[in-house]
Order: structure tokens, then sequence, then C-alpha cells
């Protein structure tokens, strides 16, 4: 039945073509030598440029000749520039310039560029013998674009035993990637069935790489997982020829997606081309000032849709044909971004000096936020608030142009670590025109009338335009790019979705990208381990007092850092690494410990180091080596160098260095303290052992180092000596799938407001004083403002403990909870604006309270007992969050309990139940327990007043021997290993004699 074949599904997507705005092409109209449907080509110039034409007709002598080395010429251009150049930029033939295409004018108000747009002639060719190795070879269909090929496909059809994957297996097989179609003239095969989509732009064979091109399961821009959601009318992948391929947007693909370079084609993916779309159609229908969120996954290629939003935006215009958009800000903190938006939007921009990256001076920035040249701006937000004082000088000096009138479109890479605090206010005030909405307004004028006279007004207003300014700005429209939005980035660039929780505006969530193998699973090989330990107080008689929950921190930090410690985890990663990590991705697999501090750091490096030195792995053909990431100088307080060590004085060069010396072969295992958990990007990286309490996107940052593909990289794995794998599943689903928040009650902030009022402490005018002179941003009336914080200070400091303590919480949280409540508050508040200036500055003037420093109690603490041992092993399975975040848990108050006075045994006590509760004489930690003894035995000591080390050793090692045949029954283990391991015995002696520098600084002291 003709129904079932496969040319069944060919005729359909032609006649859908057809019948939207493309022709039909024959194949014989295809010259195979010159890679062109040159008819096609010349009828196109023709229309579109027929004085040129006419030009070209007469310096040629003639309508043939001309059209023979016009059609010479494109050819060459073709082979020497690429299909996309040739399209985009003109080419010249005896003096006459002649362009392949026309692209959309951005608005209509050149009429003769719109007829030139009208005349692209869009061409569908059925079965295409394009071949010149084997003249019987034909692709199923071949798109056309003024007579230059630029894209193919093969179509399959299930419903005769085949599917995609015959569709990309007869690219592999079957067609030659050195005919001239494939090699110089398309720029992407796409691979078809009913079902789904994948596309590659290079063929190479048996290498070829597919990716996927599907909707999702959810559907464009929602949340989901592989493939597409299915249908009641029609195919699942009629969005190809129904959207991309329809005339006006696959146009628009080749003028403004895809960028070539290097012989290298980047074709955007689905998402990223339905993102931009569905961006530019939202701002298009609703002007500037409206705020969207998208929510990209890792591995999603984030960095190129933004870059493609930020130049589409800057060419945006609406109904009114006027740009919506006077310049696109483009914030990011990494520089490597920097560098790739440059790159990939001057490949869609021809224009000097469109595109400007400002590294450096922030008064170039200031510049090009003023100047008319630059329409994308790159930069970091840091440089707002020393713009906002540039702009204030100008102001005091009469020099103001600023940006008034102007409207910006503001691309924040990484939402969640850009979108609050001062920098965003400086921001707003340096770019917003300082209105929200319509209704804001007038509800904040009619709040000032109402409750002040007309002497107060005006310092009313300063307040409110302060307040306008973190709020939303009509000029403004702030488009956010998070793969992990937390719920204050949800409520700040959400929007209200049908449940009336805060959602973004497009999705290509965590889930698909996993599914669509862009991103590994890193939760596919997690292991947990847990750490056992039990603690004795060296000195009984000496128990002292302290907070609860500090000493408990305390406490699990010396176990964490004692020496026993170190060494097992540096055993279990050493040996994990060389047996199961070492021979991945064709033995270039790498790995990173991460640890809580800066000091585990440094000392997990060292026992790293160590462990390997004594097993002899760093030596060989292929040595084993660590490096260690970390911020600053640590001082470590046992060290007896006390003055501080650099990652560079450890690791041997740079900082900056670091990056391209682990990607290499010398290098296989990189601790970190911070460094490098997020924004690191080395798809060599392949197993994580993790040390440190991690949660919600921190967790997620973390663990996403892992999850970069590279050939021959087919899994990963998390060794985790802090966490359960509850809690890390807990982290992870909140953004597996689409993530949503509850809208904050700004109405939250009145009853700290009242609290604060109420205390006593607060005085009104004192506050407008203040307030009044700082908004004034005059230098002469610093005294002003000291003089009316003052006051309260000492109305503070005239409070008890309790009552001090509670307002500076409340003021605290007030200030936090303000800081992001007031960018999505519906209306300016006076009162709430002046409590927030002038409770931050009295906060920094307030006495610092006791605040219980952290016990020192490494001294009158000893591990007894340790054992690390597997947890868990299953894979961590997701399902996507149930419940909404919220921005501000608690209403913002933070946690009230009063904190728990306890004795240092009682808290041992408390951790030995907790981490040591199954441990017993096996898990004995002996070898300390033979320094105590060392230590309180006079016979040493006199030894160690009277000699040498070397002969302290001497003597020590049969006092060794001595003890450990005294304390055979107890020693059983440690007995054995002595006398079976003479490595062991020799390493034992060089640790216990360190008691000999104890004993002779007890007499130096």
């Amino acid at each position: 039945m003709s129904i079932t074949k496969e040319s069944a599904f060919e005729s359909n997507i032609e006649a859908h073509l057809l019948g939207h705005g493309w022709q039909r092409l024959s194949p014989a109209a295809y010259d195979r030598k010159a890679g062109v449907v040159g008819d096609e080509v010349i009828a196109f110039v023709q229309a579109s440029q027929p004085k040129a034409w006419q030009q070209l007709v007469t310096r040629h002598g003639g309508e043939s000749t001309a059209r023979e080395k016009f059609l010479r010429v494109v050819v060459d251009a073709l082979d020497h520039r690429g299909t996309i150049s040739v399209l985009r930029s003109p080419v010249k033939d005896s003096g006459v310039s002649l362009r392949l295409c026309y692209f959309r004018p951005a608005s209509g108000l050149n009429v003769e560029q719109g007829e030139r747009y009208a005349a692209n002639r869009l061409g569908v060719v059925r079965q295409l013998h394009h071949s010149e190795s084997n003249p019987a070879d034909s692709v199923d269909v071949a798109l056309v674009v003024n007579g230059i090929p630029v894209a193919t496909a093969e179509l399959k059809n299930p419903l005769t035993h085949q599917n995609i994957e015959h569709a990309m297996g007869q690219y592999r097989t079957d067609r030659n990637p050195h005919d001239l179609i494939f090699r110089a003239r398309t720029v992407v095969h796409f691979a078809v069935d009913p079902h789904r989509v994948a596309m590659t732009t290079r063929l190479a064979g048996q290498d070829t790489v597919f990716l996927p091109f599907d909707q999702g399961s959810g559907g464009a821009g929602n949340t989901g997982t592989a493939g597409n959601p299915p249908t009641a009318d029609g195919y699942q992948t009629a969005y190809l020829w129904e959207q991309v391929w329809q005339h006006d947007a696959w146009l628009d693909l080749l003028g403004s997606f895809v960028h070539s370079e290097g012989g290298r084609v980047l074709f955007p993916r689905f998402h990223q081309w339905h993102a931009v779309r569905s961006i530019l159609e939202a701002t298009r229908r609703d002007g500037a000032g409206v705020d969207r969120l998208i929510q990209h996954s890792a591995g999603s290629g984030k960095s190129n849709t933004i870059a493609w939003t930020a130049h589409a935006l800057s060419r945006l215009h609406g109904a009114d044909d006027a740009p919506i958009f006077d310049k696109v800000v483009v914030i990011t903190d990494r520089k490597v971004l920097d560098r790739q938006l440059q790159d990939t939007v001057s490949g869609l921009e021809h224009t000097p000096g469109t595109i400007v990256r400002i590294d450096e001076k922030s008064d170039q920035l200031k510049a090009a936020l003023e100047g008319h040249a630059a329409r994308v701006i790159i930069t970091t937000l840091q440089k707002f608030p020393v713009v906002a004082e540039l702009a204030a000088k100008d102001a005091a000096a009469g020099e103001a142009k600023g940006v008034v009138g102007r409207r910006f479109a503001v691309i924040v890479d990484e939402a969640h670590s850009s979108s609050s605090g001062d920098s965003v206010a400086k921001l707003k005030k340096v770019l917003g025109s300082g209105e929200g909405g319509e209704a804001a307004l007038e509800a904040a004028e009619e709040a000032e009338s109402a409750a002040y006279d007309e002497s107060v007004d005006a310092a009313d207003e300063a307040l409110l335009a302060s307040a306008r300014n973190r709020g939303k700005q009509k000029n403004l429209s702030f488009f956010a790019f998070t793969a992990t939005p937390k719920p204050k980035t949800l409520d700040t660039f959400g929007q209200v979705g049908p449940d009336g929780s805060k959602r973004p505006f497009h999705t290509y969530s965590m889930r698909q990208a996993i599914a669509e193998g862009f991103i590994l699973d890193v939760l596919s090989g997690y292991t947990t381990y847990g750490v056992y330990y039990k603690l004795a107080n060296s000195h009984p008689r000496n128990d002292p007092e302290m907070e609860s929950r500090k000493g408990r921190a305390v406490l699990a930090r010396f176990a964490s850092l004692h020496p026993y410690a170190l060494e097992a985890k540096a055993e279990v990663i050493i040996e994990h690494f060389r047996n199961k990590t070492a021979g991945k991705i064709d033995g270039h697999a790498k790995a990173m410990v991460v640890t809580r501090s800066r000091l585990h750091a440094v000392r997990t490096h060292a026992a790293l180091a160590a462990y390997i030195a004594k097993k002899g792995y760093d030596k060989g053909e292929r040595p084993l080596r660590t490096l260690v990431a970390f911020s600053g100088a640590v001082v470590d307080p046992d060290a007896p160098d006390a003055s501080g060590v650099t990652e560079a004085q450890i690791n041997g060069f740079s900082d900056s260095q670091l990056p391209k010396q682990f990607h290499g072969d010398d290098y296989q295992v990189l601790v970190v303290a911070e460094k490098y958990q997020t924004g690191f990007d080395e798809p060599l990286l392949h197993t994580m052992y993790v040390d440190k309490k991690l949660s919600g996107v921190a967790a997620v940052q973390t663990l996403s180092r892992l999850n970069r593909t590279h050939p021959g990289k087919q899994d990963t794995f998390v060794l985790d000596f802090a966490n359960t794998a509850e809690e890390i599943k807990a982290a992870f689903e909140p953004f597996y799938e689409e993530s949503f928040a509850t809208p904050t009650e700004p109405n939250v902030l009145y009853t700290m407001e009242h609290d604060l009022m109420a205390a006593r402490v607060l005085s009104r005018v004192e506050m407008d004083a203040a307030v009044g002179a700082l908004l004034s941003e005059d230098p002469a009336q610093q005294s002003v403002i000291y003089a009316n914080l003052d006051p309260a200070v000492g109305r503070f400091a005239a409070l008890d403990e309790d009552a001090a303590e509670s307002f500076r919480k409340t003021l605290e949280h007030f200030c936090r909870a303000y800081a992001f409540v007031a960018q999505v508050m519906p209306w300016a508040d006076a009162d709430l604006e002046r409590l927030f200036l002038y409770g931050r500055l009295l906060l920094l003037e307030l006495p610092t309270g006791d605040n219980d420093p952290m016990p020192q109690l490494s001294k009158s603490v000893q591990l007894t007992h340790l054992r690390i041992a597997v947890a868990s092993d299953e894979a961590i399975t997701l399902a996507g969050a149930d419940e909404p975040g919220s921005a501000l848990p608690g209403e913002g108050k933070g946690p009230k309990a009063e904190p728990i006075m306890d004795k240092l045994s009682a808290l041992i006590s408390a951790m030995n139940d907790k981490y040591g509760a199954d441990l017993g004489e096996a898990d004995k930690v002996w070898v300390d327990q033979q320094w105590v003894v060392v230590k309180e035995d006079d016979e040493m000591r006199e030894v160690a007043l009277n000699n040498d080390r070397g002969q302290f050793e001497m003597v020590l090692e049969q006092k060794v021997k001595d003890l450990l045949i005294d304390r055979h029954d107890k020693n059983g283990v440690l007995f054995d290993l002595f006398f079976a391991n003479p490595d062991f015995q020799a390493s034992l002696v060089r640790y216990l004699a360190g008691t000999y520098d104890e004993f002779r600084q007890e007499v130096a002291t």
C-alpha cells in the first residue's frame, strides 16, 4: 500500500512546504560540478537587483557571458569563503557588488529592502542525485536558498521497518563526505522519522556525530525528557517543516544563528533556537520593562544561546518600527564566556564598534552606555557601582550625559549569583528610568500625599526615587539565564503560572539534557562513605562549658583534620583512583577532591602526596601527581612555619596556569577548597571525592563539574565522605525538571519594621537627617550621617544583652529581606527604604557582641577510634520537586532558637553517640595512644633532654618494642603490623620521635 511507504512521508513534507512559500525544484537543475542550481542563482539576482545585473551584463558583453562568468565567481566564493559568508556578504564581479540572499530588515521603514527580501527563492528538491563519486547516489530532500544548497535530510518511515537510526546510518555509511555538496555547500543534515529528529553539521563517515533536534517530551520550552510530545493530529516531528523550515524562520536561522568559523559550523539545537525565537516574540509583543527567566541546564549551550539572544535583541523593532532597546548589556563574571560571546555575536554582526567588551576601566563602560555606536556591551556587574559614582560626579559638575530616555535589555548569566545586592541596585540606578509601572507610581504618589505634608514630600520623593531604583523599571528588561534558579531568582525574574507559582519563561531541563546525551548523569555512580569515630577528653579534670552548636562543629573539625582521618581518606582516594578511575577516558581521566576549608585542602593534599610517595606511585612511566587550589595564604596552626603557604607555592607555578596544567598528562588529582567548584569546564574530569557538606545550588554546581561529555567518557563517579544519598537527592530534585517557587508576600517586611521601631533605638528625625545626607551624595554631609547614628548606637548600648541581640538580628534580617523583596514589590514605600538605608549604616556602627568565638579544643581532645566504610553505593534517581521553593523561608527572620550551653564532656559523649556507637576494639587508634605513653615516660624525657635526636630515636625504637610486647594483648593488631612490616616500624618510630621536640620545648618554656 502506498500510504505506508516512505515516499508518502516525503510527499507530505514537500506538500506542506510548497503550500507555504517554497517551490519545487527539479533534481536535474542541480549542477554537481558547481554545487549550485545555476538558474535559481541568476533568477534571484535578476529579481532582487535588476540594475546591478544589467550593469554586469553590460560589462561582460551579454546575458550569456554574464551568467557564465558570474556563476563562476559565485562558485569560487563558495569554495573560498563558505556558504554562510556568501549568503550574508556580497560577492563582487567586475566591480559590481551583488548579494546572494536578503534577510528580513529589522523594520518596515525601508521598502526597497522589504521588496528584496520578498525576492528570496526557497526551493525543495526530492531525490537529489548530488554525488560526483557515485552518480546513482541521492538524498531524500535538499533545501536550496537562491540556488545554493544549504541542508539535506534523510527521511525514514517505521511502517517500512526503518527509523531515525537507519537515517543516521545512511549518512555514515552511504554518503561520501568528500562529495562537494557535503564538503563545501550544505551546512546541516537532518535525520528524520515521524517521531524524532537529529542533525549534524559535518559528515565524517562512521565518526559522524548526530545531535538530537527534538522538542522534548514536554513540548518546546517546557520540562520533559528526550523525544517529542505525543500528538493527536499529524506527525510528532511536524515542527521541523512547519516551524524550523518555515520560510521566514529558515531565512532568519541562516542569517542570525548559523555561525561558521575555521571550517566548523555552529548550528543551534532546537531548544536554543526556540528559546531565542520565543524571547523575541514575547518582547516584541510586550515591549521593554518585562523580565524573563530562562532555565537551561548545564550542557545546553547556554553561552551561545545568550550570544544569539543579545544579537537578536539589539536589532529587535516593535510594531511602530522603532527599536525596542537602545542597547543590550550582557552581565557575566566569566572571562572565557566574554570571549565566546564576543566571537559568536561578531560572527553575526559586521559593523565595527557595535559590540564592546569592557574588561578593565569603568569609565569605558560609562562611555559605551552613553554613546551611540555600541549596541551590545559585555561587562561585569561589579563595574556599575563605579559607573554610578562617575555619573554622580558628572552631575555635580553639570556635565551629566546620562542614559535618560534609553531602554536597555540586560542579559544576566547565572542569574542567582548576579541578581541581588548593591551592585544590581547601582545597575538599575545607572540604567533605569527610576520609574516602575504606572500603577506603582500612582500608588506611591497617593501614599505620599496622604501621609505627609508638603514639607516632608521633597525628602520622601528622594526616598521613593531610591526605592523605585531597586524595583522593576519600565525601561529595563532583564533576561536571566541559569541552570539552577533559586527561589529568589524565580521570584525576581519568573512569571506567575496557572497554579500561582513563579516559573521560568523557557526551560531546557537537566532531565532532558541527560536523556539527550548532552551531559552525563553524575548521580548514576554515587557511593557514600560513613566516617565513624570516637573522641576522648585528654584532660578530664578540665571540662569547660561552651555553646553546644559551636562546640560540636569544633569537635567535628578536629576529627576531620586528624592525621589518621586524613591518611585513611587518602588511602581510599588514591587506591580508588588507581583501580577504578585512572583507566577511564582512554587513560586520561582526572579526579577532584572537594574539601571543606582551605586548611583541609592543604592537609588533604599533603596526605595524598605522602601516601603516593609511600607507595611509590609517583614513579614509573605514569607517575601519579596531585595539585591543590585555594585562595590566599593558609596558615597551618600546627606547622612549624606559621607564615602561611599559597597555592602557587605548593604547586610550583602560578594560579592562572593551573587549568592548563591539570588538563595535561602530568597531573591527575586536584584538591580544591571553594575554587573550581563552579564554572570550571574540564571534560576529562571523571571522578569526584567529596569531603564537604553540600546542599542546594552549591551541591548541583559542584557535582556538575563532572557532567561534561568527552570522546571515550561513558560515565562518572562520586565518592562522598560527607553527605548521604538522601541529602544529595534533595539538593538536585528542585532543578531536575522545571523549577518553581511561591511568590513572596511583600508585607512580611512590615512586621519586622514594627518590631524595630518599637525597640526604642531608632528615631525618625535622626533617620531622616542621616538618609537625607546619604542621598545627597555630598561628601561634605558625611558628618551629618555620623551625628545621627551616634545617638542610636548609644540607645542600643543601653539595652540589656537579650534585647540588644534581638534588635541586631531583626535589623540584619530586615536589610537582607528588603534588598530582595524591593525587587519584586509592586509599589515603592518610603518608610521601608528609609529604614533599609539607615539600618545598613547603623549595623556598621553597632558594637560587636561577644559572639562566643569558636573554642580551641585541639589540645583537650583525643581521637580514640576511627572507621571509614561504604554506607551506600546505589545510583541516586531523581523525580523532580513536588513542592515550590520559598524565597524567604520563615519570612526571612532566620532561626529563633536560643544557644544551648554544654560541658565539653557532654558534647564528646553526644558526638560519640552519633558517630561512634558501633565502634569497637578493631577501630581503636592505637598509634595515638603510644604517643601518650611515650610522653608520660620519665626515662624518655631524660634521654631527650641529654642527647641528640638520633640517639633519642635509637633508644625509642627499643622502647616501642618493649611497649608493644608488654601490651601485646591490647595492641595485637599494632604488634603484628610493627614486627611484620619494617616500613611501618620505621614510620612509627619517626612519628613517635616527634615527642623529642615536645620534651625539649617544655624545658625551653
